[in-house]
């Protein structure tokens, strides 16, 4: 393992547990170079997971594109960067629990809303108005009202 500070290979591992999401290890790692130390998670690899986006097209499934969505919906409101990534693993805890090779964007949209609506309701709006493409204020309106029942 490469020291990020440094770039040198001689790092140790000098302490290891199970992440707060049970599938995960952290490390903590010290450079025997430069002595700084740093943090590594270890995941299980799983089988790549395909995702159908609207249009049909298929990608593979990218974590890094919940996150900017979530960071976005979240951003300047009392959510901590602890409660988005905890947010973000149970989005992935849910969607590599489906088993499923290939799955519509849409299934992982309407998990990421659920979540986000418990988490803080402005987010939830702001996330569900991009992801459900409001057209104009009405389909807005008619969201918030769904919401305040």
């Amino acid at each position: 393992m490469k020291c990020p500070f440094c770039n040198q290979e001689n790092t140790r591992v000098i302490d290891s547990r199970p992440a707060e999401d049970n599938n995960s290890i952290r490390r903590r790692r010290e450079c025997d170079e430069c002595g700084k130390r740093f943090t590594t998670y270890e995941k299980v690899e799983t089988i790549p997971l395909i995702i159908i986006k609207k249009d049909n097209n298929r990608e593979t499934y990218d974590r890094g594109k919940i996150e900017a969505g979530v960071l976005r919906a979240c951003h300047k409101r009392p959510v901590s960067a602890n409660q988005i990534t905890n947010l973000v693993n149970e989005v992935e805890n849910e969607v590599f629990s489906l088993e499923d090779k290939e799955i519509p964007s849409r299934i992982i949209g309407e998990i990421v809303m659920n979540k986000l609506k418990d988490l803080d309701e402005v987010a939830y709006v702001r996330f569900a108005s991009v992801y459900r493409e409001f057209k104009d204020i009405n389909t807005f309106m008619d969201e918030l009202k769904s919401m305040l029942k």
